[in-house]
């Protein structure tokens, strides 16, 4: 319960703190934010985010991939493929 708790309050914290940031962006009054500009703004920041950690995660899955091939050299059987028990 505790942890669906946090995950609500990150959410609501991911929600609003950039809400509260549009709305005390305007500096005087009658100036007004282009919307557009700022959607693309963040689309391209969340793309970089989400590339990043693709890259992160597919790179990484490559590595463990042919890290734990069987026809590696250096792979050696767990103690319990060798006892036959899996």
């Amino acid at each position: 319960m505790r942890s669906k708790i946090g995950l609500l309050v990150v959410f609501t914290i991911l929600v609003i703190v950039p809400t509260l940031d549009y709305v005390f962006a305007q500096e005087e009054p009658g100036e007004y934010l282009d919307r557009r500009v700022e959607i693309w703004n963040l689309f391209f920041r969340m793309m970089v985010v989400a590339f990043t950690i693709g890259a992160v995660v597919s790179g990484t899955m490559v590595w463990l991939i042919w890290r734990f091939r069987e026809s590696n050299p250096q792979a050696k059987p767990t103690k319990y493929e060798e006892a036959g028990e899996w």
